[in-house]
């Protein structure tokens, strides 16, 4: 599946280092509600482009999910600051 990287000469096997950091740290840097939502933009950095088929939960299942998120959050950030913000939806989604 990477074998394109064999033929990657040493400046673009850098820039495509770099692609796949800036990549890495949007994803990591999502905070407040940007942490609930799906990142097809991540997965495209990959040079294999698939629709992903996706399976989504129903609500009741969905909403559990959500809560022991939310509950590993607190477990691993404890003193991450809390946020009251309401999700208002942006232009690009």
């Amino acid at each position: 599946m990477d074998e394109d990287l064999e033929k990657f000469t040493r400046d673009e096997l850098l820039a495509e280092v770099k692609k796949l950091r800036a990549g890495i740290r949007a994803h990591r840097d999502s905070t407040q509600h940007e942490l609930c939502w799906h990142h097809p933009q991540l997965w495209g950095l990959l040079p294999e482009k698939v629709n992903p088929s996706l399976a989504v939960p129903e609500w009741p299942q969905f909403l559990r999910g959500c809560v022991r998120y939310r509950e590993s959050l607190d477990a691993q950030q404890p003193d991450a600051p809390r946020v009251t913000t309401e999700f208002h939806e942006s232009p690009d989604r």
